[in-house]
């Protein structure tokens, strides 16, 4: 008489083991994978704005200066380009000024103003860089002068991820004039970018590095604008 085997056959313990052991690593693989596609995407996010911004600024200063007479960026009366120390400056460009207020000014949370540029009637508000009409350089004549804000529109937009300028430069050499045309070369460079201070490093302004305290190259970004203008090429 034959005997039928009813014993069924399953997984043995070390089998059960593997197969959990290779579904976390699936899923952990996953997870960082979602993770590096997310930082991936937010970084692009902060680095097009920073740069649309910049784009933006460099537009503007560029048809400013375009538009308009040579002017004196030498220290000193008449000067047409104010540096405040370190915590902001201020370019008259003839019909339009443009003042603005550093990165690290503006984290400093000075109650008084007394380090800011500021708005004559609301000084809570914060200035990071502003176009102000301004035909007789009146802003760059008196330094200590506050700012109208009826007459003056902010071309840095807070955004997303708190943008400002952190560093603003404009020279021209002896050689970039001509004294038969009347026009002059000068050369600006600033850099724009998101302002956290616990992720930027402080000099010069810069996002800190993988692993070190603070990094956040996920929403961290500060971009370099360099560019040329002509001034004097206005048809009389």
């Amino acid at each position: 008489m034959n005997r039928v085997d009813k014993r069924t056959k399953g997984f043995t313990l070390i089998e059960l083991m593997l197969s959990m052991t290779f579904i976390s690593i699936l899923l952990v693989a996953i997870a960082m994978t979602v993770i590096q596609i997310s930082n991936t995407y937010n970084r692009g996010i902060t680095l097009k704005e920073v740069n649309q911004a910049g784009r933006s600024i460099s537009s503007e200063l560029q048809r400013a200066i375009t538009s308009g007479a040579p002017f004196s960026i030498e220290p000193g009366v008449g000067s047409r380009y104010i540096e405040q120390g370190d915590w902001g400056g201020r370019l008259c460009l003839g019909q339009y000024s443009y003042i603005w207020n550093y990165g690290k000014a503006l984290n400093n949370n000075d109650p008084n103003g007394n380090s800011l540029n500021v708005y004559s009637s609301n000084p809570n508000t914060k200035i990071r860089f502003v176009k102000v009409l301004d035909g007789s350089a009146i802003y760059c004549s008196e330094s200590a002068r506050k700012i109208d804000p009826a007459d003056a529109v902010e071309l840095l937009n807070v955004g997303d991820h708190s943008l400002a300028v952190h560093d603003f430069g404009v020279v021209s050499e002896l050689t970039a004039s001509d004294s038969k045309t009347r026009e002059r070369l000068y050369s600006l460079t600033f850099s724009i970018g998101t302002n956290d201070d616990n992720a930027l490093l402080s000099n010069p302004s810069s996002c800190k590095g993988p692993g070190e305290a603070g990094s956040d190259l996920a929403y961290c970004a500060v971009q370099e604008f360099n560019i040329v203008a002509r001034a004097g090429n206005v048809v009389e």
